[in-house]
Parts: structure tokens; C-alpha cells; sequence
């Protein structure tokens, strides 16, 4: 009884690093942005990398000109809301830009970014809601992004991607540098992340346009199957390069007897025991692993948080990911997936275009949105890894410090430097990082239990206290039985059937073998390896342009997303059918 009075007195406290609301738009989800954010933001991400996400965002909107820049507060979050710790995306702004924007509405955004959500009400116009000059700005924005032909046009984008790769090759001695040195370069690195970030939430906005005309186009014409299809397979998808990647070292370890029975005794210690064995095939497997880690080394799950392990870090996840990559059959190629589903594409492209052909407004505007769909797609996965390099570059500085601070006996984790404030890396805490030790652990054990809750998913106004949220290992298993379906929003097309596997935590992937159909809560890009081996994919939330559906799509993997409750009600183990064209889910 006092372990929970005391879990729910932590939940009870106000966490140092929570926001305070909007009134003027007081709608809030966990949709999408629980990708980025599947857990709690630490104090000094909040101080730091948030609020510049925040500032970035509304650089963002004034440049496709949805809004001006007087309309957000100076001093307060607006776009990003931080409730019990957990980071919430403000549902009302975005429905604003819907309202806003020519040919979007609030119920085309909810479709496209948070896909399925009880209990959220209908928009309702406020006074000033209404700009036709910001809808005209807006209109010639998005007429510019259906002009943009080749992903190689959006120069920034380039320009960002080798400035994030420079910092990797150019990273100096972290050992070397000072503790003010460490702290210093942490923040200088920090301060780019408004400039990425807004050429992340520009380049997500400018996807929407093709992606609602392609929509509005399949829908008219009666041939809604066909959405899925036109946007799959359209190449150059960063998020989905370190799973080629993985697999091509996954088939090194299926080509080798020996290396077989180096990873079937398990991936803790792997490294070691193939640097120790000096066999030739075990050095050619950690020339490639260690090029691997070098290029991808910052992708992990809850990467946007530098607190969070790598591929980097703890090479044990990518090593598990190898794992069962190298169990699958060459059928499992996520090259061939991707040339299959190219294929596919230009068929349903023609066939859509063939039947506007009479239209002449008609189809010269889906031409263009087909055609700009394949640069703003991509693009907007490749903003997104340019701010995880950048992230990345940030935690590994601060990982150092984290490691002196803990042979110093100040920090009981490396990763304890997540849990102190910006304004606390000054002077008095080189002078006696011994002060704050209680502040950390304090914070540690409240964001544990704040870790360990299911918060509130959407709410209006007022959330409701994180002390009252269920636990995650209290939730009620509503198992459906033989022949129950359970629908869900289409992710990508195809249909299988498999063994169902419920996996809560991408780092443990090994319960999942080849040919299952993967079940999870929420997936960001740690969990893409776990795609190419899997039949299919459900997750519990989602939406068209969910990190789930997009790197389905290129890997070729039948996906339903937005099926509700399907962690809590898919039997582990119940064999399943994945519809990927209609969203629906049996079990068999």
C-alpha cells in the first residue's frame, strides 16, 4: 500500500518540465506526436530541443502562410502542450490550418494526421478564425509545392542532410573537451534544431496537399482502393534506408554457418565474442555493423529524447534486429518489396489518370499531385532524420559529461543528465554537481512512474490529473474471439495472414519470428526493423501520414492502423487476417 500511495503522490506532483495550456485552442491529442514522444519529455529536452521544436513550428506555419506570428504567444508554448510529463500536439491549430488552407477542411487534417479518435468534437469557428488573406498566401504555397518536380530540388533539404552527416564524421574527442566545453557544444548543436525542425513541419504540411488531391480524386471517381497505392512505393524514404541496411547484414549472418550459431547464442555480448573469435567472417560482419553504426547509429526508439539509448549506444538493438532479419526468406527483401510496389503505382497511376482523361483541370492536378506526392513524402522523412543526426550529436556530448558525472558519484546513470534544467548546466554545478544529486534522483522516480502510465489520449480544456491515468500493466485484456474483426484505417495495400504477435516494446523484438503479423501501440522508426520479417503490421493508433503507414508503404508490408485497442484485444499467438485495403482485421 505504500509503494502505490507513494506512485500516486509522484503522479500527483506537477512535473517540472509540464506546460501550461491554451484556452484560445484547447483541443490536445497524443496522436502523432506519440511517435515522437512515446514517452515522457525530460526536464532538459523540455528547456531545450521542445521549445525550439515550438519555435520552429510556428516559423513553419508563417512561411506557408497560415498564420502570422502575433497569433502565438512570445514567451509560451502554443503547438506543443507537456501534461504529466507526456508531450501533446495542440489538435485546434492544426484544424485551424485545415480551415484555413484551399481545398483542406479540419476533417480532411484529422484524417490525415490522427486518424481514428473518440470523443474529439467537431471544429467550431472562433471569432478571427476566418483570414482569406493567410488562405491566399496559403494557395500560393501549395501551388509552389505541386510544382516541385525531384526531391534533389528542395535544396535546403540537401544542404540540411550533409550538415547533419558532417557533424557525425567531424565529431571531435568528446574526452578531451571540458565540462563547461561539453556544455557549451550541447547547446551550440541544440540551436539548430529550430531550422531543421522547421523545414520538418514545412516539408509535413506540403505532403498534405498532393496526399488530399489524391484522396479527393479516388473518392470521386469511386475507386477509394487506389489511394493507398498511389502514394506506396515512391523510393528515397530515409526512415526506411537503415532497414535495407539491416537486412543486408541479416543476410551476411544467413550465408554463414558460423555466424548462425554465434547470433542463436544470443545478441548479449555478440561483439565481443565475434571480436575475440578473429574468424574472417566475423571481422567482415563488424567492418559492416561498425559503417552501419556510423550511418545510422542515431536511430533508436524515443530518438527525438536524448536520454534515449541508439543503435549507438546499445548496439544490442540493432544486433536483435539482424536477428530476426536473418531468419527470414530472401522473399522478405524490402528491395523487392519496394520494386513490386513502384510497379504498382505507375499501373494505378495510369488507370486513375485514364479515367479523369475527360477533365482536362481534373487530371492535369492529379498529374501534378502524383508526381509532387514523390518528393514531399520522402521529404518529409528526410527532415525528420536530419534532426535525429542532429539530436544525436547533442546526446552523445551529453553522454560524456553523464559518464563523468557518474565516476564523480553525482549521477547514479549516465543518462541522469536528462533530469536536470537548462539553467542548471552553469557554474555552481561544475563547482558541485553533488547539489543537485537529490533534485535528479527525485525527478528519476517521478518520471518512472509517469513511465509506467497510459495517459490520457485526447481531452478539451482541462486534462484531467496524470494521477488518476491506469498504469500500463493494470490494462484489461478484452480478448476477440474466432471470427471477430476489428477495424481499423487502411495503412497500405495487401493481405495477409499470420500468427499474431503483440509486442509492446521494440526493444525485445525476440518473440516476433518471420511471417507474423506484428502488433504494437505505437511505432516510431526503432520498430521499423521489425516491419521486414513481419507479414503484416497492426498498431493501436495512426493515421495516413503516421510513421507506420509511410514505411509500410515502402517496405511493401500490408498495414491497419488506427485499430483501436488492438494490443488489448488480438490474442498473442490467434492466428490473423490483415486486410491493407480496407483496414480490417480478423482473426481466424
Amino acid at each position: 500500500m505504500a509503494d502505490t500511495e507513494e506512485a500516486a503522490s509522484l503522479a500527483g506532483e506537477r512535473w517540472v518540465a509540464d506546460s501550461s495550456l491554451s484556452t484560445r485552442f484547447p483541443i490536445y491529442t497524443r496522436a502523432n506526436v506519440g511517435e515522437v514522444f512515446p514517452d515522457p519529455v525530460t526536464p532538459l529536452t523540455f528547456d531545450s530541443g521542445l521549445w525550439l521544436a515550438e519555435l520552429g513550428w510556428r516559423d513553419a506555419w508563417v512561411r506557408m502562410g497560415a498564420f502570422e506570428a502575433d497569433e502565438f504567444p512570445a514567451d509560451d508554448y502554443a503547438q506543443l502542450g507537456v501534461v504529466g510529463g507526456y508531450c501533446y500536439l495542440n489538435a485546434s491549430l492544426i484544424r485551424l490550418f485545415g480551415e484555413r488552407a484551399p481545398g483542406l477542411s479540419w476533417q480532411l487534417i484529422d484524417e490525415q494526421f490522427f486518424g481514428a479518435q473518440p470523443g474529439i468534437p467537431p471544429y467550431r469557428e472562433e471569432s478571427g478564425d476566418v483570414r482569406p488573406d493567410l488562405s491566399e498566401r496559403v494557395g500560393a504555397t501549395f501551388g509552389w509545392a505541386l510544382s516541385v518536380e525531384r526531391l534533389s530540388d528542395l535544396t535546403e533539404l540537401v544542404d540540411d542532410m550533409r550538415a547533419t552527416k558532417r557533424l557525425r564524421a567531424e565529431r571531435p574527442d568528446l574526452t578531451a573537451l571540458s565540462d563547461a566545453e561539453l556544455v557549451a557544444r550541447y547547446r551550440e548543436l541544440i540551436g539548430l534544431h529550430r531550422n531543421l525542425f522547421a523545414h520538418h513541419l514545412f516539408a509535413s504540411y506540403m505532403a498534405t496537399v498532393p496526399l488530399g488531391i489524391i484522396q479527393g480524386v479516388s473518392v470521386a471517381v469511386g475507386r477509394p482502393d487506389l489511394l493507398m497505392v498511389l502514394i506506396a512505393g515512391v523510393g528515397e524514404v530515409d526512415s526506411a534506408a537503415p532497414s535495407m541496411a539491416l537486412w543486408e547484414l541479416g543476410r551476411v549472418v544467413a550465408a554463414s554457418p558460423e555466424l548462425q550459431a554465434d547470433f542463436d547464442a544470443g545478441v548479449h555480448g555478440l561483439t565481443e565474442r565475434l571480436e575475440a573469435s578473429g574468424s574472417q567472417a566475423a571481422q567482415a560482419f563488424l567492418t559492416g555493423f561498425r559503417v552501419f553504426q556510423h550511418d545510422y547509429g542515431s536511430r533508436g526508439p524515443n530518438e527525438w529524447e536524448t536520454r534515449s539509448p541508439t543503435w549507438e549506444t546499445r548496439p544490442e538493438l540493432a544486433l536483435s534486429a539482424i536477428d530476426r532479419m536473418r531468419l527470414a526468406p530472401a522473399t522478405a527483401s524490402p528491395d523487392a518489396h519496394l520494386s513490386s510496389q513502384a510497379v504498382a503505382r505507375q499501373a494505378a497511376s495510369v488507370e486513375i489518370l485514364a479515367i479523369v482523361e475527360a477533365d482536362p483541370a481534373t487530371h492535369g492536378q492529379l498529374a501534378a499531385a502524383l508526381r509532387a506526392a514523390t518528393v514531399w513524402l520522402p521529404a518529409r522523412e528526410r527532415t525528420k532524420t536530419n534532426n535525429i543526426r542532429l539530436i544525436h550529436e547533442a546526446r552523445m556530448t551529453m553522454r560524456e559529461l553523464g559518464r563523468r558525472m557518474v565516476e564523480r558519484g553525482a549521477f547514479d546513470e549516465i543518462e541522469d543528465f536528462g533530469f536536470l534544467r537548462q539553467a542548471e548546466l552553469e557554474g555552481p554545478f561544475f563547482d558541485d554537481p553533488h547539489a543537485l544529486t537529490e533534485d535528479v534522483r527525485r525527478r528519476r522516480a517521478q518520471y518512472l512512474d509517469l513511465s509506467a502510465r497510459e495517459p490520457t489520449f485526447v481531452f478539451v480544456g482541462d486534462p484531467p490529473d496524470p494521477a488518476s491515468w491506469p498504469r500500463r500493466d493494470a490494462a484489461i485484456f478484452e480478448g476477440l474471439t474466432t471470427g471477430a474483426t476489428l477495424q481499423g484505417i487502411p495503412g497500405c495495400a495487401g493481405v495477409a495472414e499470420g500468427r499474431a504477435r503483440v509486442v509492446l516494446d521494440s526493444n525485445d523484438p525476440s518473440a516476433l519470428d518471420p511471417g507474423d503479423v506484428l502488433v504494437a501501440p505505437i511505432t516510431d522508426p526503432s520498430w521499423t526493423p521489425l516491419f521486414v520479417p513481419a507479414a503484416a503490421v497492426v498498431v493501436d493508433v495512426g493515421a495516413p501520414l503516421s510513421h507506420a503507414v509511410i514505411v509500410s508503404r515502402e517496405l511493401g508490408i500490408p498495414c491497419v492502423v488506427s485499430a483501436i485497442g488492438a494490443t488489448r484485444s488480438i490474442p498473442d499467438g490467434a492466428r490473423v487476417r490483415v486486410d491493407g485495403n480496407t483496414g480490417m482485421v480478423t482473426v481466424l
